[in-house]
């Protein structure tokens, strides 16, 4: 929006017929994406279905909306406390709402320019004025006192100081009139910057939540891993203790024996590394409740204890840029850069300042404002630079050079959000079919190591096919637990990735946040 400015008129005139100006581009949120799905063909309806724990088959609802406290879904009380815990002692939160706090309070700030500052001050004083410089005396003041230098009555000629109080009292007013709305366009700055902040804080519950279920599944996942590797571990020693037995006999080798130990000895050094990733997890639970390490949590994760949700939420994708965080505060980037445009147009135009002041001066308190000692003053002033070897130019190109970027990295990030849905998508439709898989495999080696036991028992295999026959049994074991605990994550990844329902946050809606269009 552009104005011509009037240079024939008195500053105080052309502030009020060009007080709604606002030089440099007027922000618009970018349109949504025209996008009417998150992959080229369009996905089931509903994934695969597989017996057992995480199996159960998972129906995609358009309609239904993204609650906040969605790990609520997998029925997990210790998950539910935790988290609980975590938002009540996590130090991030306090540190993203003082940061919010201080962004709010800038915004404050920034208005305060639309105002005229007014202050006063009182000056007293003892002087004495010399004698050669009698013609700066105050003078007569309004009680009749004359305070001024005097004639040396006898000797040689000269003229004698004067010695004198003296009090000051002024009130001062000045007023930038926000003539081409550079002052408007830095609180638009201002407030973007602002709601860049709570959508920083929204993110900080949203990332919080998703720590603790993808730390929580890990830990099940280590758990169930430990108990799998600890049956392997007894199975070896088992069949170790038959292969001894039978090598006492004569129905075994010297070389069964020595591939059984070391079979043994592989199963038992894969349990230090599973101790120590199940340790650092629990470290890292501790930390994201806000406890030191040596502050242990009550809550144990098992898989067994999750409940995998039967029906997803799937937002549309021209509500994806609404509902994601990252997104908004990518937006309030924008609406940034497009305002300090506007600020950077304006300091080169010319700049208006009133100032004024009043007050009183008398050689006695009372008379500061009593005959004749009262003055005033009102200036206005217009400058305009001519020349400043372009640094206001230059200025501005940045401004319009980080309008660019920010537009670039805008649609960056929403392509990088409809990338994390489609992910997310992708991994939850495929992890179904690989449990299924898992599943099978899992059954089929079980079977086999069955078998293989027995035939080995009456001597119809020998001991290097059962031990390769358990080998296979318990890899597929632990396939199959990864595999269950990717369906959880996967479920966990859509709700992030959806936006994690930040505006169903109670707290939100009462610190006035923008509501999303789901």
């Amino acid at each position: 929006m552009l104005c011509r400015p009037l240079f024939f008129l008195n500053p105080l005139l052309l502030a009020i017929l060009l007080g709604g100006c606002a030089m440099g581009p007027d922000f618009q949120r970018p349109q949504a994406p025209s996008a009417n799905g998150y992959t080229p063909q369009e996905k089931p309806g509903t994934t695969a279905a597989t017996p057992g724990l995480a199996g159960e088959p998972q129906h995609f609802d358009v309609q239904k909306d993204l609650p906040f406290d969605w790990w609520t879904m997998f029925h997990s009380k210790d998950i539910d406390d935790l988290i609980e815990l975590t938002f009540k002692n996590n130090p991030t939160i306090p540190a993203a709402q003082a940061a919010l706090q201080q962004a709010q309070s800038m915004t404050v700030a920034q208005e305060g320019f639309f105002f005229p500052t007014v202050g006063v001050s009182y000056m007293p004083s003892r002087n004495k004025l010399a004698g050669n410089m009698g013609g700066n005396s105050p003078g007569i003041q309004g009680n009749g006192q004359v305070i001024q230098t005097y004639s040396n009555p006898a000797g040689p000629i000269y003229n004698g100081p004067a010695y004198y109080n003296f009090h000051t009292a002024q009130l001062m007013v000045g007023y930038t009139p926000d003539v081409f709305g550079a002052n408007r366009r830095q609180v638009e700055s201002m407030k973007a910057q602002e709601e860049q902040q709570r959508y920083q804080l929204e993110a900080t519950y949203i990332t919080l939540a998703s720590n603790v279920v993808a730390a929580a599944l890990q830990e099940a996942s280590l758990r169930a891993q430990l108990e799998a590797t600890h049956q392997i571990i007894d199975a070896n020693r088992e069949m170790l203790t038959i292969l001894k037995n039978q090598e006492r006999l004569g129905y075994a080798m010297d070389i069964d024996v020595a591939n059984q130990e070391t079979a043994l000895a592989q199963a038992e050094q894969s349990l230090p590394p599973l101790e120590k990733a199940l340790e650092q997890t629990r470290d890292l639970l501790r930390a994201l409740a806000g406890q030191l390490p040596n502050q242990d949590i009550p809550q144990k994760f098992e898989l067994a204890s999750l409940h995998l949700p039967s029906t997803l939420p799937l937002s549309l994708p021209s509500q994806l840029v609404d509902q994601r965080p990252d997104v908004r505060m990518a937006e309030e980037q924008l609406h940034y850069a497009s305002a300090q445009v506007g600020v950077a147009i304006a300091n080169r135009l010319p700049q208006f300042t009133i100032f004024g002041f009043i007050g009183g001066e008398a050689g006695t308190f009372n008379q500061m404002f009593h005959n004749g000692a009262g003055f005033f003053s009102l200036i206005g002033d217009v400058s305009q630079t001519l020349f400043d070897g372009g640094t206001l130019s230059a200025h501005q190109t940045a401004a319009e050079a980080a309008l660019k970027e920010a537009a670039a990295q805008y649609r960056s990030t929403v392509i990088g959000a409809f990338q994390n849905v489609a992910d997310t998508l992708h991994a939850i439709e495929a992890d179904a079919r690989t449990l299924k898989a898992a599943n099978e495999t899992e059954q089929a080696a079980r079977h086999a190591y069955d078998l293989t036991r027995r035939q080995r028992e009456v001597g119809y295999v020998n001991a290097q096919a059962e031990l390769t026959a358990l080998i296979n049994f318990q890899q597929a074991e632990l396939t199959l637990v990864q595999a269950r605990v990717n369906r959880f994550g996967d479920t966990a990844a859509l709700y992030q990735a959806l936006g994690g329902g930040w505006w169903k946050r109670k707290e939100a809606l009462s610190e006035n946040t923008p509501p999303a269009a789901p």
